[in-house]
């Protein structure tokens, strides 16, 4: 590493999402002056550096889920002492939907300057092109894994307005979208955008039901990214108390506590929790 200053930093470097061409001239400059890159696929990065014909003369570690919990306090450690970390994950930003809170958290708490060479976003990227209204919008990143707690989570986000990002693996896509169209209805709007900027980008809009319909066909390759179309203000009216007293029911069947039960129900019909529970003990 190079010589030390009194106060390190911590750089988070926004990588293209596929297309090398989309590095900025910043991006550049602080791979070739960064004393470590820290990157969440070490041989991604080389091939990235090779792509943008630049040298990466710092030392470069691995830093990736598996890994993250036990490097950060290294990483902190080099950061303390004066040295400047690059941070730089597979593409668009580190710290959204992937590694990079661990390592900010424990930079502000030491003290260390943060900072960011703003880059390409999956989030900004496909909300953009969707078609879909993008004055308001909120990112769920990926859905629960196990199908009972994503179906838990849709119910949940049924009834918000604002429209929605999500990531999504391929081989859980085909499931996802059927358990969106079953929670948010075959109609809702959405877009699914795939292999964004890279040679076989795709950005299929349509409705959930026949977005599910397709990937249950065959399943769809390349990162994805799923843009859905908010509740229309209809959907957030308040049910009558027997419509609550069952969803509660229904949830407690599902392995859920009745508190827990109560709150969801009350995220999902935008009501107060106070006011479920009285219906539900009445």
């Amino acid at each position: 590493m190079g010589d030390m200053s009194e106060v390190g930093r911590l750089i988070l470097l926004g990588a293209p999402l596929g297309n090398a061409a989309d590095a900025s001239a910043r991006f550049r400059e602080v791979l070739t002056t960064a004393d470590v890159v820290a990157a969440e696929d070490t041989r991604r990065l080389t091939r990235l550096a090779r792509d943008l014909d630049v040298t990466v003369p710092g030392r470069i570690v691995s830093y990736f889920e598996g890994n993250e919990e036990r490097r950060t306090p290294e990483l902190a450690d080099v950061l303390s002492a004066g040295y400047v970390v690059a941070l730089v994950t597979d593409g668009g930003m580190p710290s959204v939907s992937d590694p990079g809170y661990r390592l900010v958290r424990a930079a502000l708490d030491a003290g260390v300057p943060v900072t960011a060479a703003p880059g390409p976003s999956a989030v900004t990227t496909a909300l953009a092109l969707s078609g879909l209204p993008s004055d308001r919008f909120c990112f769920e990143g990926f859905l629960p894994r196990s199908p009972g707690a994503r179906r838990s989570r849709l119910r949940a986000l049924a009834a918000e307005e604002r429209t929605l990002v999500l990531f999504e693996a391929p081989h859980r896509i085909a499931p996802a979208l059927a358990d969106l169209a079953a929670a948010f209805g075959p109609d809702r709007p959405a877009a699914l955008c795939r292999e964004l900027t890279k040679t076989y980008e795709e950005v299929l809009r349509r409705p959930l039901g026949e977005l599910a319909e397709w990937a249950a066909e065959g399943e769809p390759r390349g990162e994805i990214t799923l843009v859905v179309g908010g509740a229309p203000p209809a959907a957030a009216s308040r049910p009558d108390d027997e419509t609550l007293r069952a969803a509660v029911a229904e949830r407690e069947a599902g392995g859920l506590s009745r508190r827990d039960a109560i709150t969801e129900v009350a995220t999902e019909y935008g009501l107060r929790r106070r006011e479920v529970y009285t219906v539900v003990h009445s």
